[in-house]
């Protein structure tokens, strides 16, 4: 197998405990105050990780290029952009339509990715992907309760329009994030993205902290007062990164992202056998059409 198979799977598992750890910080910390918890603390992981593979690969550290350092930053950017119109996002009433297509990020990846490295796809793997967005719609649909009809009329609404943003600048950052990690090329693989993990989050949180720091003072300091939960957030952040970007270090972002759609597996095995909750059947086929997807994703 593939070193990058198990990497993304592993990824999207930690996504999955991040994002729950995440949900005990929404009473005692805003929703951006919670986003930028993920980058903070998960910056002290990216460095041990970073120090460990300096240490055991016995490598001289990769020269700051000013390519290397505009693809870092264009994709902290972006995924900070990501979250402010994500939250954005949430302030609407009807933004279930729009959190569905803010979910498309696997299209983008490829978009960007072709335009950007000229990364090429083959014909299974792109039949995969339109099977993986046809079930991640019906999914959602049928978790929303709104179904097709529903979806289908909020097209031309505002907040599926910024719901297409949201994809797009996660798309973005994950193609930037590969350039950034391939730019550096005499590093091998794990320093490569050990390295441009490490920058990328130094850049993010200088940014990001700087940004919540001038919008409001108190909601800054909470992130530090509630450390100790906010530090569980940041240890599965940081290994949820560290497994992210070495998979886009090793392999083209899209087949990256496209398994990492397995992340709704998980999701859906946990609302099955952990929380007991009923299935309908729109919820089972649009799962069904995932995991097809992410088995063609494997052969392809």
């Amino acid at each position: 197998m593939e070193l990058w198979i198990p990497l993304t799977i592993a990824a999207a598992f930690l996504q999955n405990v991040r994002s729950a750890l995440q949900k005990h910080l929404k009473d005692r910390l805003s929703t951006l105050g919670a986003a930028y918890v993920r980058f903070i603390y998960a910056l002290p992981v990216a460095f041990v990780f970073l120090i460990g593979v300096y240490f055991y690969r016995g490598q001289v550290l990769p020269e700051v290029t000013p390519v290397f350092l505009l693809y870092s930053l264009l994709g902290g950017l972006c995924q900070i952009a990501f979250t402010v119109f994500l939250l954005w996002l949430f302030s609407f009433h009807n933004f279930a339509v729009g959190t569905t297509f803010s979910k498309l990020e696997t299209i983008m990846v490829a978009i960007f990715g072709l335009i950007l490295l000229g990364d090429e796809l083959t014909t299974i793997v792109v039949f995969a992907i339109a099977m993986s967005t046809v079930g991640l719609i019906i999914l959602s649909a049928a978790q929303s309760g709104l179904g097709l009809r529903g979806l289908l009329s909020g097209l031309w609404q505002k907040p599926t329009v910024i719901g297409l943003i949201c994809a797009a600048f996660l798309g973005a950052s994950v193609v930037f994030f590969r350039a950034a990690s391939l730019s550096l090329e005499e590093a091998d693989f794990l320093l490569s993205a050990s390295f441009t993990l490490f920058i990328v989050l130094l850049l993010q949180t200088l940014i990001m902290g700087a940004g919540m720091w001038i919008r409001d003072h108190e909601d800054f300091t909470k992130v530090f007062i509630h450390w100790r939960p906010a530090v569980a957030v940041g240890i599965s952040g940081g290994l949820t990164s560290i497994g992210w970007f070495t998979a886009f270090t090793l392999q083209n972002a899209t087949y990256v992202r496209a398994l990492g759609q397995i992340e709704l597996l998980f999701t859906f095995l946990a609302t099955v056998f952990v929380f007991r909750e009923k299935v309908i059947a729109g919820e089972l086929l649009g799962i069904v059409l995932i995991t097809a997807s992410i088995i063609l994703v494997l052969l392809g």
